[in-house]
């Protein structure tokens, strides 16, 4: 088995901008992916930790060198992108400055102790790997929400004084996106316990009572999904990208794939939005849609499928609003895969009010 690796480098004394470098690399003894970075390095030495443990970022997930070749194809494949867990605090190839990840310990530090600080560099991982980073750089961190959660458990009397410390930091736990599609095989448990701090702070609101529309109130009956109908014209002419957010739906992508059509991939198709945080900080989840949508819009993609009313409705009806987060134009149409299926089966008169009261106009029919 042969793998082909492109290795993130950068050199912050010699190098302006990171760079991949190209390894092919037969799998002979290895066993692990620490092996083969092993490997590499006896021919072109770069920076790293020679340990299973050491935390690296494969194919845009985030996970430890101690996993398995076998189950690295299996779930990766045999072309691998391997970058640091922070490419903004990398220093030399993949070993970073965590002078931000260590600065956030300040939130908590009249509550810990040093076994605390062990338990802290333990979630790592989970500082770097969260998405509000990119939009939120101050973010408190995942990594400090999980430690409140073990020190409020450790010790209860200190819950509200811990709870404080949490809320008088600016960008705060109301800032969490879900972790789930991150870090492989991440413990259930480690969402669990952010969900419980986020509680307890009063945080919260379900989805279906938040009020999503910024703009104009542009409510859309898509009726319902039938998977007995029969498909009757694919999409071949078409590049479809998929927002499945958190949860996939195995219903849409059997749909879609049934169609033809060339389907567009992207980083961002399964990142969480915030949304039972958004009556606070609705800005920060136009800043994620609007970056989701222009990442298909900028790949390609013709049309954006979705299988939630409430991500159709974020998204096509806040046009103004999602274009002011990211000040671009943002032109491409939200399909919800009731309409899709609709559409494939020829059912064009059933379909055509609901397409009528889309703020961007999918102009199918």
């Amino acid at each position: 088995m042969k793998l082909e690796i492109s290795l993130f480098r950068f050199d912050y004394k010699s190098d302006y901008l990171p760079y991949y470098t190209k390894n092919f690399i037969k799998v002979d003894k290895q066993k692990t992916l620490l092996d083969i970075l092993n490997t590499i390095n006896q021919e072109y030495p770069f920076g790293y930790e020679k340990s299973a443990d050491f935390n690296v970022v494969v194919n845009g997930v985030y996970l430890t060198l101690g996993i398995s070749i076998d189950e690295l194809v299996d779930n990766f494949g045999k072309d691998l992108t391997i970058e640091p867990i922070s490419i903004r605090r990398a220093h030399t190839d993949l070993l970073i400055n965590q002078a931000d990840f260590e600065d956030r310990l300040k939130v908590l530090s009249e509550f810990i102790e040093e076994d605390d600080k062990k338990v802290y560099e333990d979630y790592k991982i989970y500082f770097y790997a969260s998405n509000t980073i990119n939009y939120e750089y101050d973010y408190i961190g995942d990594a400090i929400l999980l430690l409140a959660y073990d020190l409020i458990e450790k010790n209860p009397s200190n819950e509200k004084e811990i709870l404080e410390a949490l809320s008088e930091y600016e960008c705060s736990a109301s800032y969490h996106t879900s972790l789930k599609n991150r870090v492989y095989k991440i413990d259930s448990s480690i969402e669990e316990k952010i969900s419980k701090i986020k509680n307890k702070l009063g945080l919260t609101k379900p989805v279906n009572e938040q009020d999503l529309f910024l703009e104009k109130k542009n409510p859309i009956d898509f009726g319902t999904f039938d998977e007995t109908k029969e498909i009757k014209h694919d999409f071949s002419d078409f590049n479809l990208s998929y927002f499945k957010g958190i949860e996939t739906d195995e219903q849409t992508v059997k749909l879609i794939d049934s169609l033809n059509a060339k389907i567009i991939n992207t980083p961002s198709s399964n990142i969480d939005l915030a949304l039972d945080t958004f009556h606070l900080n609705s800005d920060f989840t136009m800043k994620l849609a609007s970056h989701a949508m222009l990442e298909a819009f900028d790949n390609g993609a013709d049309l954006i499928i979705v299988d939630d009313e409430n991500i159709f409705n974020l998204f096509d009806s806040n046009r103004k609003s999602l274009e002011s987060a990211c000040g671009r134009e943002i032109p491409i149409p939200v399909l919800h895969k009731n309409e899709l299926q609709k559409l494939a089966c020829a059912e064009h008169e059933s379909v055509k009010e609901s397409l009528s009261k889309h703020i961007i106009d999918p102009e199918i029919i």
